[in-house]
């Protein structure tokens, strides 16, 4: 069962839980591919309540979301059982079954098509309303020397996907 809620106030918990790891899920066609993220914010842009989530641009999920422009965020109440976090964090759905693999339980999407995983129940519902590419360049010495040394310069490493919060609900 789904119960509707107001993504705000869960904005602590996605604060807090992001670093650890959440769920972002995506779809195309028959595709479903659910993969971790550490990296993600929340708030108003445009006078929407927006969720910006970032993907490498070689990740299977950034090519789903070119095919379809709508993800699911979905937290855990409490901490991302490992066995989750294992095949969702390193894995590809271009190989691997992540659905089956992992053990989810998908929930169909209310108001967009892609599923929301009962696993990580607090589910927010995206829709791609503006993307940006992020080059390496661009970030702070200090970001660049952490999480992009090996990077070529010039390269595009991230897309930032700002996504509409349209409805968002936990799976109880």
């Amino acid at each position: 069962m789904k119960e509707k809620i107001n993504a705000f106030d869960y904005a602590e918990k996605f604060a807090k839980g992001v670093s650890k790891g959440f769920l972002l899920t995506t779809k195309a066609g028959d595709q479903i591919d659910s993969m971790v993220i550490g990296w993600g914010t929340i708030g108003i842009q445009w006078g929407k309540p927006i969720c910006i989530v970032y993907v490498r641009t070689s990740r299977y999920t950034h090519e789903l979301l070119d095919a379809n422009p709508e993800f699911t965020v979905n937290i855990p109440v409490d901490t991302l059982n490992p066995k989750i976090f294992h095949v969702c964090g390193s894995m590809s759905a271009r190989e691997v079954d992540k659905v089956a693999e992992a053990g989810l339980t998908l929930e169909e999407g209310a108001a967009i098509s892609v599923p929301g995983i009962a696993e990580a129940p607090i589910t927010l519902e995206c829709k791609v309303i503006y993307r940006q590419t992020q080059v390496r360049e661009e970030y702070a010495e200090d970001v660049q020397r952490k999480f992009y040394s090996g990077e070529d310069p010039g390269s595009a490493v991230h897309t930032a996907f700002y996504g509409e919060i349209v409805n968002a609900y936990i799976i109880r």
